[in-house]
This record gives C-alpha cells, sequence and structure tokens, in this order.
C-alpha cells in the first residue's frame, strides 16, 4: 500500500497538469510494460526497427538501465554495456547504423537524441511506459501471456510497477510470449481478461529462437542437435521460455540463472566453467541470452586467451495477423498529426 501511494501521488502530479507532460511534432512510441520485466520489450523493439527501418530514419532512446553513467550518451562501438546498458547496447550491436542514446529524462533525451540526428522521423522510447514526462504520439503496453497484469500486484507482494488501472494509458496492448494454438476465441477473451476500452487495440505475439552464434565471432554459428549438453549462462527475467524451449532441442540444459541485469564477477565465470568442464561429453556448448552476451563480453580476454567459446541464441517475435499490426504502425506513421 505505502508503495502504491507513492506512485499514486508521482502520477496524480501529471493527472492534474500540476506537472506538464511534454509532447513533441514528431512520431515517439513508447513500449514497455506494467511489471518490472521478462515481457520481452528489446525484441519488440528489434521488430520495429526491421518493419520501419527501410522507410524512415529512426532512432531509439532508453534510460541505459543499471549502467554506471549518467546523462545524455550516444551509443558508439567503443561503449561496453556498463557504460550504456545491456539492453542499448544490444540494439546497437544488432543494428550499428540505427542511432541508439542513453538518458535516464527522456524529455530532455529527446531533443538531443534530434540535435544529433535532425534527420530522424522516429524515436522509438524503450522502457517508457512510467515515464510520465513525455507523452508519446503511441503508447504500447506488453503484458506476458502465463503472467498477465490483471492477475498480478504492486511491488513488492507482485511485480507491478503501478497499479493495473495504469493500462488505461496504452492505445495498444500486446501480449506476448503466447503459445502456438491461440484461436479466435482466445483473441475475444483476452480482451475482457484485460479489461480494455473501446479505442485500446489488441495484438498477439510469440517467441522465435534462431541459431546460435559466437559472441565473439557471429559468423560462427552452432547448431542445436538431440545430443548436445548445453550449459546455459543467464541473468534475465525469465528464463524458463528459453529452458522449456532447449529441453525439446537438446540433450540436456544446465542452468546458472542469476538476477536480471546481473554483471558477473570473475570468480563466478570461473565456477561456471569448472562446472562446464565437468562435462565428459565432447559435443557440448555454453549457451547465454544476447542481452547476457554484452555483460559476458566484459571478459572476451579472459574467454580467448583460455580459447573458450560462448554462444548466445538470438530471439526474434512473431505476430499473429502480423499484416494487420504492420499496417496499424504504418497507418499511425501516415496519419500522424501532432
Amino acid at each position: 500500500m505505502l508503495y502504491g501511494i507513492g506512485v499514486s501521488i508521482y502520477q496524480s502530479l501529471y493527472y492534474s497538469g500540476f506537472i506538464k507532460a511534454v509532447k513533441f511534432s514528431f512520431p515517439v512510441i513508447s513500449i514497455g510494460n506494467l511489471s518490472v520485466g521478462g515481457t520481452g520489450k528489446s525484441p519488440h523493439i528489434e521488430y520495429l526497427i526491421r518493419l520501419l527501418k527501410e522507410h524512415l530514419y529512426l532512432g531509439v532512446l532508453s534510460r541505459g538501465y543499471k549502467r554506471n553513467t549518467s546523462g545524455f550518451i550516444l551509443v558508439d562501438s567503443e561503449h561496453d554495456a556498463k557504460q550504456v546498458g545491456d539492453e542499448p547496447r544490444q540494439i546497437k550491436n544488432k543494428f550499428p547504423d540505427i542511432p541508439v542514446a542513453v538518458s535516464e529524462s527522456r524529455a530532455l533525451g529527446i531533443p538531443r537524441l534530434i540535435r544529433n540526428f535532425p534527420e530522424l522521423n522516429l524515436i522509438l522510447l524503450d522502457d517508457a511506459f512510467q515515464h510520465l514526462a513525455v507523452k508519446p504520439g503511441l503508447n504500447i503496453l506488453l503484458t506476458e501471456f502465463s503472467h498477465p497484469y490483471t492477475s498480478d500486484f504492486l511491488l513488492p507482494s507482485g511485480r507491478l510497477r503501478e497499479w493495473r488501472f495504469g493500462a488505461a494509458r496504452a492505445d495498444v496492448v500486446i501480449v506476448t510470449k503466447c503459445p502456438d494454438n491461440l484461436t479466435e476465441s482466445d483473441f475475444l477473451s483476452w480482451r475482457n481478461t484485460l479489461q480494455l476500452k473501446k479505442h485500446q487495440k489488441l495484438f498477439f505475439s510469440k517467441i522465435n529462437y534462431g541459431i546460435p552464434y559466437q559472441i565473439f565471432n557471429p559468423a560462427k554459428q552452432f547448431l542445436l542437435n538431440p545430443g548436445l549438453h548445453v550449459t546455459l549462462i543467464s541473468a534475465i527475467a525469465q528464463s524458463s521460455y528459453l529452458l522449456n524451449y532447449l529441453s525439446t532441442h537438446v540433450a540436456s540444459v544446465v542452468d546458472y540463472n542469476f538476477e536480471d541485469h546481473h554483471y558477473f564477477k570473475e570468480s563466478e565465470i570461473k565456477a561456471l566453467l569448472s562446472k562446464h568442464d565437468q562435462i565428459s561429453h565432447p559435443n557440448k556448448m555454453i549457451l547465454t541470452t544476447e542481452k547476457d552476451a554484452t555483460r559476458l563480453m566484459l571478459f572476451r580476454d579472459f574467454f580467448e586467451q583460455r580459447d573458450i567459446e560462448v554462444y548466445a541464441i538470438p530471439i526474434e517475435v512473431i505476430f499473429y495477423k502480423e499484416e494487420i499490426f504492420n499496417q496499424f504502425i504504418k497507418t499511425y506513421l501516415l496519419d500522424f498529426k501532432i
């Protein structure tokens, strides 16, 4: 209750107009959630980049969670995850031609990003649903299929950052990490489950895992196979989806899961490698997620000196009714008005 009261006081300053939110004269799309993590924000940011980068010059702005720096920073090839955050580093790795920046204040970060790249047509805000200082043109809210916000509770008893009714700010709600067998009746029932308003659009997406690649040499791949023994190193909010996927594609998985966004210590890496060495089977690999890879890259010299290969498994989202979602986004951009 105390946490909820604090959140309500903060939000009331904006809802009452005591503090004015900033609105910009060009498209700004925010992607966020009500919970503390695990809904798949980064893969959805990447989906929008792939969808739009051939048509618009776009940029990404994030706060750079758990970085050891402050202020506005344009992410470049010299920055590591500690300086800019793991997710911005991941996005920049995959899309080096896309401007990516970090700033605690999106209201100040957006003008700085535009000043550096005046030709930008669109800015994607990563994890900005609670950042009320900016009023985005399109507010996208993600919620997990197996943990919808309607069945969750405020921190610390649950995973919600704010009250459930905050979902009313969303223009679009995406139910993420869905199973493969959704039906039309499922689509309809979820509108009631989430208690959506008439104007709120509802879409569904699911996870697709790709072929693992060597984190220091992405051109080198390692196909998963039924005889493979995997040592999985992860520090993400929800690793169960990846574990379930691996369980059907490899012989065995030993999972070493840390707190979300955990920065590994050399002693931890050594302990994990020692356990991996105990696997006697020659068909084995060390696997991690793309987000975790950005933090493991801090130990590049350590791995390369010992000739140890670490592979990252890429993840993308696939939309149910993909063409309808794509057209909705494109129509918003074509019809954009301040």
